[in-house]
C-alpha cells in the first residue's frame, strides 16, 4: 500500500521531491538558507503561510534530518539549523531562484507583489558600506497600499540593519515613494532605480548622497543578476 503523499517509487529523485516539493518547503528553506533561524523571521519572509503550516513543515523538516532545533540566545526561544543534508540543498534552492529568473515571464512574477517579503529581503540583502557611518533611517512609502502596509522604515547602525512596521521616531536621512511594482522590478533587476525615477514611478527626498547610492546600497535580491532568456527563446 503507498503511503499518503507518496510517489511510491524507489527512484531517488521521487524520493527526494517527497521531502522537497510538498507546499511551502522550497520557499521555507530558502528563509533558513538566507540566514532566518526563528520561528518569527522565517514567517516574515513567508508572511501568507499560516503558523500552524508553517510549524508542520519545520517538523517534517526536522524528522527527515534537513534542520535541527538549537536554544535560542532569547531565553525559552529555538533556533532551526540547517544540518549537512540541509545544506546541501543549498545549490538547489539557488538554482531553482535562476531557472525563474530566467524562463518565468517578469509581468508574471510582478503580480505576486507582496511589500512584506520585499522589504524582508531587502532588510537582509542591504548592503550598509555605501552609507555613511552614522546612523540612517530610510522611510519607504507605497501610496498605493492601505496601513499598515503602507510605510516601512529601515534602520542601518553601525552595520546592522532593522526592519520596523511602525515610525522608529529617528530623523529621516532619505524618503523612498513609489509604487511596489516599480520597487519590486528594482528588486528583482528588471530595472534600475534611475529608470524608475525617470518614468516618476518613483520620487526620493532627502539626502542627495545617499539618493545617488541607492542602486549600490539596496543590495538587490542574490538572483537580479540573471536576465531573462524568454526573448532568446522567443527568437
Amino acid at each position: 500500500m503507498v503511503e499518503h503523499g507518496s510517489y511510491g517509487q524507489f527512484c531517488p529523485v521521487a524520493m527526494a521531491a517527497e521531502v522537497f516539493c510538498t507546499r511551502w518547503t522550497a520557499l521555507v528553506l530558502r528563509e533558513i538558507l538566507c540566514g532566518s533561524t526563528r520561528f518569527n523571521d522565517i514567517r516574515r519572509g513567508v508572511p501568507r503561510m499560516s503558523p500552524t503550516l508553517l510549524s508542520k513543515r519545520l517538523k517534517d523538516l526536522k524528522k527527515t534530518g534537513i534542520i535541527y532545533t538549537r536554544q535560542g540566545r532569547q531565553a525559552g526561544g529555538v533556533e532551526y539549523v540547517l544540518t549537512e543534508a540541509g545544506e546541501e540543498l543549498r545549490p538547489l534552492v539557488m538554482s531553482l531562484g535562476i531557472w525563474g529568473q530566467r524562463w518565468v515571464e517578469s509581468k508574471l512574477s510582478l503580480k505576486n507583489l507582496d511589500p512584506s517579503l520585499l522589504m524582508w529581503d531587502m532588510r537582509r540583502h542591504l548592503d550598509p558600506r555605501p552609507l555613511p557611518e552614522k546612523r540612517c533611517t530610510i522611510h519607504f512609502e507605497y501610496p498605493e497600499l492601505e496601513d499598515p502596509r503602507r510605510n516601512w522604515w529601515l534602520v542601518i547602525d553601525k552595520g546592522m540593519v532593522d526592519l520596523c512596521l511602525v515610525d522608529p521616531g529617528h530623523e529621516i536621512d532619505l524618503s523612498v515613494t513609489g509604487s511596489l511594482r516599480a520597487m519590486t522590478a528594482i528588486w528583482m533587476g528588471l530595472s534600475t532605480v534611475d529608470k524608475e525615477v525617470d518614468q516618476g514611478a518613483l520620487d526620493l527626498t532627502g539626502d542627495p548622497a545617499i539618493a545617488r547610492a541607492m542602486q549600490k546600497w539596496l543590495g538587490l535580491s542574490p538572483f537580479a543578476k540573471e536576465k531573462s532568456r524568454i526573448d532568446a527563446r522567443a527568437a
